[in-house]
């Protein structure tokens, strides 16, 4: 199945709500003091440590 779906390890590509409640949240005043970070949504795609 994950050959299928170009090895995504959560068996699924993000939906676009997923994406947008991110960016909801980096727009909202308690993200206020995240700056310069990175959000990979890729359904664990890239291995990170």
């Amino acid at each position: 199945m994950l050959d299928a779906l170009g090895g995504i390890p959560i068996g699924r590509g993000a939906e676009p709500e997923e994406v947008a409640d991110l960016i909801a949240y980096l727009a909202a005043d308690r993200a206020a003091a995240i700056h310069g970070a990175e959000f990979v949504i890729d359904g664990g795609t890239i291995r990170t440590v």
